[in-house]
């Protein structure tokens, strides 16, 4: 198995519209990545939250389906943590993925007695951010 992450992605809104149900469904079908398990995470506009496995939610089947392997591997705590991530009246979907394109790489550090022992996601917009203070900094060095 390649490396595994969760993330998580949100709506600014309670429920997810039709629209970001298909671009949802992108994640199933990109190749590059393999959805384990998932979960949808509201957090209400009087600040309760709630979750569902995507499955449950009747506009979201088939979108971001788990592997098949039948076992739910997110679980509530990591739908309370995911919700502090939420403004109220938010929505969010948390989605345990493997990364495909890094798998032949895990299995050949495996091979010799290494691994992949962490990883951190960078937002794009704080590369971004990066980028342009480099430039300014550039600019101003000139």
């Amino acid at each position: 198995m390649g490396p595994a992450e969760l993330i998580v992605l949100t709506f600014p809104h309670e429920v997810i519209t039709a629209e970001e149900a298909r671009a949802l469904g992108a994640l199933r079908t990109a190749g590059d990545i393999r959805v384990i398990d998932s979960l949808v995470v509201s957090r209400h506009a009087d600040g309760g939250i709630g979750y569902a496995e995507v499955g449950e939610v009747e506009h979201l089947r088939g979108t971001v389906a788990a592997g098949g392997h039948g076992l739910p591997l997110i679980g509530p705590e990591d739908a309370q943590e995911a919700a502090g991530l939420l403004e109220p009246g938010t929505v969010g979907v948390l989605v345990l993925i493997e990364h495909l394109w890094a798998r032949t790489a895990a299995e050949a550090l495996a091979a010799v007695g290494g691994r992949i022992a962490s990883g951190v996601r960078i937002p794009e917009e704080r590369i971004e951010a990066a980028v342009r203070a480099a430039e300014a900094r550039s600019r101003a060095e000139r």
